[in-house]
């Protein structure tokens, strides 16, 4: 099946493709967002079943009024969508806990495990913060390594898993946020199940472009980087990891019956959604994933195939610059982060916003050791930026830039995107000069400059924290 308006499938646009915004030449340039690794539009059919529930609106589970029933089913029908769309059955032990997004889902498993700070926790440094930083607040981590081209193997997994003591848990990213390279799940699953080690799979960047993975024990994954940007995401896991104990937060909707001095906490996933849940969200999920179901794998992924190869070759052959991560060959996501020789990230990521209506990511991309590891600093490298931020000063703090695209992405989009980088990395000179902001370490066109863009007010936080 394709969608309406693509007889052959992707690429479908998004809403706000397109939008004219204002370039330093004083021309308006049709807005491109080349960021869909950050966060994406929303699906056409997203942003319409979004605005046709609205009026429908109500509280959900509690209520008795006709709106409310038809809300509880709207939300409950989104759950039942999600553990579809993450290959379970229907009536199988797997339930769908709907959360603000992935990050979110990974905090709440860390607290629902029951980790000890003398437990292991086996991780990767390939891992986005949010697969790093609760595990490591819960128990203790080991990492695994990667070469230098960003990529490790299952046996460096099982190694890993090898060690002793034996590891509680296996936290892996399905891709990588900032190279797009995809590790070996299935066989690095079943080498942890093959020793009793449960998995947890980060399945933010791969859920808008590869199924996910069936043998996970455990699966998060947010709306907002699949084309349904409204707040929500899942965390899926078996229902007896939820069971028992207290939930993650506690309120109403979590319980059956509360006393001062005793509460009944109701069953999972209920137990684990105190307080009004986001159901906008939860139908908007559902939306992009019966849409993303209904155009089907085959088509996405022949079309972002050709779109990663476009990208990332066409980024690879231009002089200055360095593409970070595997090898040409290497099958990846369609995201591509790489350097200019001789031009900071942030001024990169400045000029193809001010000049070309261009909207990339710059930074670290919430990977830091990954990112550290792919540009080659040592630890006194890192040691010295640190010391640089906490005196406030950002002006040189490392990074690279990340072009990813998605669903809507054309041919024509990514010859644009080659074009601007080609002209930035061949020294053409600005426009206008840049200046850069110590404070945030972004730059941006001059206050004297002879062009004013009307952009929106200027803040005080970097455009690329954390």
């Amino acid at each position: 099946m394709s969608t309406p308006g693509s007889p052959s499938g992707p690429p479908v646009p998004l809403a706000g493709d397109g939008m004219p915004v204002p370039c330093m030449d004083g021309a308006e340039r049709p807005y491109l967002s080349m960021d869909a690794a950050a966060s994406t539009g929303a699906l056409p059919q997203v942003a319409a079943r979004v605005a046709e529930f609205v009026p429908w609106y109500s509280s959900v589970h509690r209520g008795a009024g006709y709106k409310s029933q038809l809300s509880t089913c709207a939300y409950e029908d989104a759950r039942a969508a999600a553990v579809a769309f993450a290959g379970r059955p229907p009536d199988g032990d797997d339930v769908a806990v709907i959360c603000r997004n992935a990050t979110e889902a990974l905090n709440h498993l860390a607290y629902r495990l029951r980790l000890e700070p003398g437990d292991v926790v086996v991780t990767t440094v390939a891992e986005h913060h949010a697969n790093l930083l609760p595990w490591s607040r819960a128990a203790a981590c080991r990492h695994v390594e990667c070469g230098r081209d960003g990529t490790f193997g299952a046996g460096d997994v099982e190694a890993a898993l090898e060690q002793r003591p034996s590891p509680r848990l296996l936290a892996i990213t399905g891709a990588s946020n900032i190279t797009g390279w995809m590790p070996p799940l299935a066989e690095i699953t079943q080498a942890a199940h093959e020793r009793g080690i449960p998995v947890v799979v980060d399945a933010a960047q791969l859920a808008p472009h590869r199924p996910l993975p069936a043998g996970a024990d455990f699966l998060a994954w947010s709306g907002h980087k699949m084309y349904a940007p409204f707040g929500a995401g899942i965390l899926l896991g078996p229902r007896r990891a939820f069971a028992d104990g207290d939930p993650f937060l506690a309120g109403g909707g979590a319980v059956d019956l509360v006393d001062l001095d005793e509460v009944l906490w109701t069953a999972p996933p209920e137990r684990e959604e105190a307080g009004s849940p986001n159901v906008i969200g939860a139908v908007a999920l559902h939306a992009a994933i019966d849409t993303l179901t209904g155009i089907g794998w085959p088509a996405l992924i022949s079309h972002e195939r050709r779109i990663a190869a476009a990208l990332r070759r066409g980024l690879a052959a231009i002089p200055g610059v360095r593409l970070l991560g595997p090898g040409l060959d290497a099958e990846t996501l369609p995201v591509a982060t790489f350097t200019i020789d001789g031009v900071p990230h942030a001024l990169t990521a400045a000029r193809l916003a001010a000049e070309d209506a261009i909207g990339v990511r710059h930074g670290c991309f919430c990977a830091h050791p990954y990112l550290m590891r792919l540009l080659g600093y040592t630890r006194e490298d890192v040691r010295r930026y640190r010391d640089q931020v906490r005196r406030g000063d950002r002006s040189a703090m490392p990074g690279a830039v990340r072009a990813s695209a998605g669903i809507n992405t054309t041919a024509e989009d990514v010859a644009r995107l080659l074009a601007a980088v080609t002209r930035i990395a061949d020294g053409s000179p600005p426009p206008v000069p840049y200046r850069q902001d110590p404070r945030t370490g972004d730059y941006h066109p001059r206050a004297d400059s002879p062009r004013q863009l009307p952009w929106p007010q200027a803040h005080q936080a970097p455009c690329s924290p954390g």
